[in-house]
């Protein structure tokens, strides 16, 4: 199974920056590579002829209706959206989505045949606290509760410490490691082909540090922030993934 490496851009953006950072992305073989944006700029990335797949950062769990300010899974899909983010630890802290919230729209967005890249991960106050597994765990529980094993084995997984998210600070290669092993642990428990579902680390993934990174068994490639928004760096992570 290929890597994958998913630039998540958050609220940045524009039509021309975005066509600048596009011109300068090339092919890199034996990495997948993946680019989710703000809303606004689907359309432009859905004409580039670059070959990546295109991703939205949130999607809806309602499916149509009086919702103002959303957007569902299947305007999504109409703009060949192959990926979702839910369940970031920004929606999570900012905008009140809680465990069974991104749960639903884990379920919505399989529902429109778009895979959910779930986030998972917890405080430095649940590290220090020993509770890193109790907080993954009870996520997990509730996409599962939704979802059921056979759809759960059909998503995608990121592990982001929500401490090392945009601080600079990345956890290590070893506690990396020993986390995504125990998100592994617990698929398998659960009756999930945990081999089968890719686990992705996000949390200032750099170009100085993605191999390291890249170089644990347990991790399928990195969901990356800032280092996303530049394209000569983004394109050294994919090259660390694909081991070149």
């Amino acid at each position: 199974m290929k890597k994958l490496v998913v630039g998540n851009w958050k609220m940045n953006g524009s039509l021309a920056a975005n066509a600048a950072f596009l011109s300068g992305m090339g092919e890199v073989a034996g990495v997948d590579v993946a680019l989710c944006v703000p809303y606004p700029y689907l359309a432009q990335l859905q004409k580039t002829s670059c070959s990546f797949g295109l991703g939205a950062q949130d999607v809806s769990e309602y499916a149509a209706g009086a919702y103002t300010g959303e957007v569902s899974a299947a305007m999504l899909g109409e703009f060949d959206c192959r990926y979702t983010i839910v369940g970031h630890s920004e929606r999570r802290a900012l905008f009140g989505d809680d465990d069974q919230v991104v749960a639903r729209k884990a379920k919505a967005s399989l529902s429109a045949g778009i895979v959910p890249i779930v986030c998972v991960g917890e405080t430095l106050a649940e590290r220090d606290a020993g509770a890193v597994h109790a907080v993954i765990s009870r996520q997990l529980s509730a996409v599962h509760a939704v979802l059921g094993s056979g759809l759960l084995g059909a998503v995608v997984l990121a592990y982001e410490p929500v401490w090392a998210i945009g601080t600079g600070r990345s956890a290590s290669a070893s506690e990396v490691e020993e986390v995504h092993g125990g998100i592994r642990a617990w698929l398998a428990a659960q009756g999930v082909d945990a081999e089968g579902v890719r686990v992705l680390y996000g949390g200032s993934v750099k170009p100085e540090n993605a191999a390291e990174l890249f170089s644990m068994p347990s991790v399928d490639g990195g969901l990356i922030g800032g280092a996303s928004l530049v394209v000569g760096d983004f394109m050294a992570i994919c090259r660390a993934a694909a081991g070149v």
